[in-house]
């Protein structure tokens, strides 16, 4: 009698699936994700820098320089390659809770950190570490959440589903400015160097273990039971992803390293030339970056539903299209230097970046086949952040020192959506492949 009242307290993998709860369970966790990813890149402008990286200390320097770029785009695609293997061997659902789980302790331990007065040099290598574990985590994170948005969904559902994940990014961008302004506008300065910017940190535990909560009571998805009741898992799945299909791992890579470009225009270059050059407060380009996101938390399941009406290709090419179209007005609006203006430029290219984001993860997902969908969808995803977002800062700082003029960053976002189209073009539509028959 009692096991069979456990077996029927457990939910059955044979019944359809609570897209509602997938759903939340996907978005709740890389909103997590980029919570923590993005607090460090808020702390890293507020608080790191003065804590951890004195500037007297030339060795730190060079540390901080290398670390920030290695933490940042390599470890992620270490990241996927890593948990993209796993997951293609054991399955989604597992490697969704171990990278889940590992992000949030890095992110705890960051807010235990001595500073560098206390233990030296060991601060900010400690601190680099940890920045580098959260790399590898989010590499894993954000494929096994589309992965098990995706392969539950109903085949007409796809995009929809899939851009819910997608809600993680601006999300986790507005919760942690949110966070980290609530402590920085209430606490004195001294009190914020202190202890103030450990709170949002440790506050990280409380989410993951929200996320963890949810994300148990889901079940793995169907497209990875059939492979594995059938004993068809590959044995390396990079390896075989690498000699079979490399070509659309690239293609893909570059299809998507638009997304990378425009938003980092809209939440890093766009902040920094908004309040350096323009004149505007700290203050209120955090307001216009905030109302921006909350404006793309609502785009992005319209654009991921739009791409299963009329198919993944034309909404996709339509984003980035009005990407290049809208990268010249939005400096011109912020150029006139009213709030109003700027918060108009930030809300063209944010809607232009949602139709191009919203429905790119289930798409690059319906690439690959069901034997290393997690390794190439993962890795895919992550060399396009090195393609688009590494780049950004570099080329962005050259053209406005080069110009004087903040409109001519926009030809680098022109060029980014040209490669991102031809891309596109040679990749095949994939709103009606049946990702059950998918090899």
């Amino acid at each position: 009698m009692q096991a069979a009242l456990e077996s029927d307290a457990r939910p059955s993998e044979d019944a359809p699936p609570d897209m509602r709860k997938i759903a939340f369970a996907s978005v709740i966790g890389t909103t997590v994700e980029w919570y923590d990813l993005f607090l460090f890149a808020t702390a890293s402008a507020l608080v790191f820098n003065k804590i951890f990286f004195p500037s007297f200390n030339p060795l730190v320097g060079t540390l901080l320089a290398f670390g920030t770029f290695a933490s940042a785009y390599l470890a992620r695609i270490v990241g996927a390659a890593l948990f993209g293997h796993f997951g293609d061997r054991l399955g989604r659902k597992s490697m969704l809770l171990f990278s889940l789980v590992i992000m949030g302790v890095a992110t705890a331990l960051i807010g235990c950190l001595p500073d560098y007065n206390r233990i030296g040099i060991w601060a900010p290598i400690l601190l680099l570490t940890l920045r580098i574990v959260q790399g590898l985590a989010l590499g894993g994170e954000w494929g096994g959440a589309v992965l098990m948005a995706v392969e539950h969904a109903p085949a007409h559902r796809r995009g929809l589903y899939g851009s819910w994940v997608q809600i993680g990014v601006p999300a986790g961008t507005l919760l942690a400015n949110l966070v980290f302004l609530a402590f920085s506008s209430t606490l004195s300065n001294e009190a914020l160097l202190s202890w103030g910017w450990r709170i949002p940190f440790l506050l990280s535990v409380l989410l993951v273990g929200v996320g963890a909560y949810v994300r148990l009571a889901t079940t793995e998805t169907p497209s990875f039971r059939k492979v594995k009741a059938e004993g068809r898992q590959v044995r390396l799945p990079l390896l075989e992803l690498v000699s079979k299909n490399w070509k659309t791992v690239i293609l893909g890579g570059v299809a998507t390293m638009s997304t990378g470009s425009s938003f980092n225009l809209i939440v890093s270059f766009g902040l920094t030339y908004g309040t350096q050059t323009l004149g505007f407060t700290r203050n209120e380009m955090l307001w216009i970056v905030l109302l921006s996101c909350a404006a793309c938390i609502f785009l992005l399941p319209f654009f991921g539903w739009l791409s299963d009406r009329v198919g993944r290709r034309p909404v996709i090419i339509g984003g980035i299209v009005a990407e290049a179209l809208v990268a010249f007005p939005m400096f011109w609006l912020m150029d006139t230097k009213l709030f109003m203006g700027a918060l108009a430029g930030y809300m063209l290219m944010m809607t232009a970046f949602a139709a191009n984001y919203g429905p790119i993860a289930t798409f690059l997902a319906e690439l690959f086949g069901t034997k290393v969908r997690y390794s190439g969808l993962s890795v895919a995803y992550m060399l396009s952040g090195l393609l688009g977002s590494a780049t950004t800062p570099v080329v962005t700082t050259w053209l406005l020192a080069a110009t004087g003029r903040g409109s001519s960053v926009s030809w680098f976002m022109i060029g980014t959506a040209l490669l991102s189209v031809a891309a596109l073009v040679l990749l095949a539509e994939t709103v009606r492949r049946d990702l059950a028959q998918t090899p």
